[in-house]
């Protein structure tokens, strides 16, 4: 494993000028009313990139004010599905023309792999929400003799977005838009450079004033003024479950507003002894990161020893390196938080057989790291950060979290048992971080409910709405007011 020299990060750099710095509130920048700033960290040299608008509460009350206007007398709910599928494809293309300057606004995120994954994963969404805009619809009811009914799915109305710095550009792009709503973004501190640039975009595709607006600060602050504010309608929040914990109780304090909540993880990868144990160790490397892996124990040699040679050329540098694997941490938050999570598991026995290092003499880079051996009760396998199948079940469930797990055998009725057993919103099977626009993606337990992605997302951001009529006592009504010409002609028949 090596890290890129001071020299070799700088002969890398290719962070571009920063064009958008202030919050977007009504199709416009702006400073902050109370002008303060906040520093943006390139996590690879801990310099200061940019100095952003810190919003607080009173820009918050701005921004709800301009999306509660466009929603209550905007065209966006009101125009033809069809419509708004047409500005977001507009959008989407927007996006691919700009995804080299937006792949390098993602702090640590490896350039290669925000320009081929990450950003075009922006596109992908908007244009499967945009065929999906003009198909939403309502049923009919059949109901008792004398009414008829129908329901109308609509717009849920204002929506606070609070999107997390691992995957700025994928959550930005709700169904939200799809479904008609206007909403007020909060971005992670740690990257509001590419949402703020997203705004820029949504603008010169035609998105009315009002409908996106986005407000860059802390979650103590903004964060909390976005959950608890009485103007917006619902909120969608994903970071840590402690922090759902508030914002799910801010929506109860303020106007009962819905919550969904995509949280934390601690995604198990199952591998029984029939599995290959290539396919096995190369799925293990990627989430080796973060990630519990449960070997059966008659190939639990054999895989940690694959395992440990395939991240041994694991190269950990500047994230503009094509040959990098791995950049830094995206702060020095998360930078110590790892280093303590790697002494917990030094001290509490499990062995360590790869990494476990800070690295380098500038930036937030760590070693991969690989604990074996671990217990179920030791810190580094319970927070978010191996036998028979009824066991692995066991262990894998033995977690507050349940939001994915991966399952690598060649046996169907094995992979079929543990799948339905795992207390977990998506499983893999054989495959691992496998996924597309189709596939709604969510937890159970304290990973959250509510699902991204999927026509099932489309929900979370519509109401309900039923209509009734009586048809008996319309009929009686219409006679009534008819019954000199008609009246006499129709007792006479009946």
């Amino acid at each position: 494993m090596a890290v890129q020299s001071k020299g070799s990060t700088e002969s890398f750099i290719k962070v571009p000028e920063i064009k958008f710095a202030k919050l977007f509130i009504n199709g416009k920048f702006v400073d902050s009313i109370s002008s303060k700033t906040f520093e943006t960290i390139d996590p690879r040299t801990e310099e200061v990139i940019a100095r952003v608008a810190e919003g607080d509460k009173e820009d918050v009350d701005l921004a709800v004010k301009a999306a509660r206007s466009a929603f209550d007398h905007g065209p966006w709910p009101r125009v033809p599905g069809c419509e708004r599928g047409r500005i977001m494809l507009r959008f989407a293309e927007l996006i691919e023309q700009n995804v080299e300057e937006l792949a390098a606004l993602d702090a640590g995120k490896l350039f290669g792999m925000g320009k081929a994954i990450d950003i075009p994963l922006a596109p992908k969404t908007l244009r499967y929400y945009a065929g999906a805009a003009d198909k939403i619809h309502g049923k009919t009811l059949k109901m008792s003799s004398n009414l008829q009914g129908y329901t109308l799915r609509q717009p849920i109305g204002v929506v606070g977005l609070i999107i997390p710095w691992n995957y700025p550009t994928g959550i930005l792009f709700s169904p939200a838009l799809a479904a008609g709503c206007t909403m007020v973004v909060k971005p992670a501190e740690q990257t509001p450079l590419s949402a703020l640039y997203y705004a820029h975009l949504d603008k010169l595709a035609g998105v009315p004033d009002g409908v996106i607006n986005v407000i860059t600060g802390y979650g103590p602050t903004a964060g909390a003024a976005i959950s608890s504010h009485m103007d917006i309608d619902k909120v969608s929040f994903t970071g840590s479950t402690e922090v759902g914990r508030l914002v799910m109780q801010a929506a109860a304090k303020s106007n009962l507003k819905p919550v969904s909540l995509e949280l934390g993880g601690k995604n198990p990868l199952i591998v029984f002894d029939d599995a290959d144990i290539e396919t096995a160790a190369n799925l293990g490397e990627i989430c080796v990161a973060s990630s519990r892996i449960f070997v059966q124990e008659g190939i639990y040699d054999d895989f940690a020893k694959k395992l440990a040679e395939k991240t041994k050329n694991w190269v950990v540098g500047d994230p503009f390196d094509p040959s990098a694997s791995q950049g830094p941490q995206v702060d020095k938050k998360q930078y110590d938080k790892i280093l303590s999570y790697i002494d917990h598991g030094k001290r509490g026995g499990a062995i360590l057989l790869r990494g476990g290092k800070a690295m380098g003499d500038k930036g937030y880079y760590i070693e991969p790291t690989i604990f074996g051996d671990l217990k179920d009760d030791m810190t580094i396998a319970k927070d978010e950060n191996l036998g028979l199948v009824d066991e692995a079940i066991k262990r894998a469930n033995a977690t507050r979290y349940g939001l994915a797990a991966g399952i690598v055998t060649n046996d169907l009725n094995v992979a079929n048992t543990v799948s339905r057993s795992i207390r977990a919103g998506v499983i893999w099977i054989n495959c691992y971080i496998a996924s597309d626009q189709d596939c709604p993606y969510g937890g159970y337990k304290m990973s959250g409910f509510g699902r991204d992605l999927g026509l099932e997302a489309i929900d979370q951001y519509l109401q309900v709405k039923a209509v009734v009529t009586p048809i008996y006592n319309s009929f009686w009504l219409w006679l009534n007011q008819n019954q000199r010409v008609f009246g006499s002609m129709i007792f006479l028949t009946l």
